[in-house]
């Protein structure tokens, strides 16, 4: 009997294959954007835009002052092509440029909001749990995270809803890998207990389940 060969593969390491993949078509667009290719630069725009619409627009809470900065954004990039460092994570680069222009837009408003994320890595059985969710509930959710102190907002949108590695979210944040842990686990802890209550009138919330993210 012949045995063929199976090779099999973890979803860490999809993970760590898929996010090698992304980092080397940023870097191959963006060493074309510095050699002045505008289609190049298009392309890292159509990459990007919504990704970062979707995090500014909850920090400032505002379509169009989101539109500005997203686009205040690229054009410090293109302003800035050939200083960045192709040691680090473009999306790191980037996500540190809008973020830090949303949050002079809050200074400016006088208001302290800041963003945090939740150790989701290893959960994605507990994400994936089948709920009955309340018609009302996807806008409770949101509500909810406005609501989070700006410190714990940002990481929870940064790794729970758009996904980054934590150490990419810690970089971007400029804080310890270690602070975003434990900053994500107090943003899904407040969500959790002021949107329990909703929850349990559908049975669709036990103690240790993960919020349904996907309804953000």
């Amino acid at each position: 009997m012949i045995w063929s060969s199976v090779t099999l593969i973890t979803a860490n390491e999809r993970y760590d294959v898929a996010e090698g993949t992304e980092k080397n078509i940023d870097y191959d667009l963006f060493k074309r954007v510095q050699n002045g290719d505008m289609v190049a630069f298009g392309k890292i725009v159509d990459r990007y835009k919504n990704r970062l619409m979707n995090v500014i627009i909850r920090m400032i809470q505002s379509q169009e002052e989101a539109e500005d900065i997203v686009q205040e954004t690229f054009v410090r990039v293109y302003q800035h092509r050939d200083s960045f460092d192709f040691r680090h994570c473009f999306s790191t680069w980037l996500y540190t440029i809008a973020l830090n222009l949303a949050r002079n837009e809050l200074r400016k408003r006088k208001r302290f909001k800041f963003f945090d994320i939740n150790d989701m890595q290893g959960k994605e059985n507990e994400i994936a749990v089948e709920m009955k969710v309340p018609t009302n509930l996807p806008q409770a959710l949101k509500k909810a995270v406005e609501d989070l102190p700006e410190k714990y907002r940002t990481a929870f949108i940064l790794r729970d809803i758009e996904e980054q590695p934590y150490d990419e979210v810690a970089k971007i944040m400029h804080i310890p890998l270690g602070t975003v842990k434990s900053r994500v686990n107090r943003a899904r802890a407040l969500l959790r207990e002021k949107l329990q209550p909703r929850m349990e009138e559908y049975n669709a919330l036990s103690k240790g389940t993960l919020l349904p993210v996907s309804l953000l």
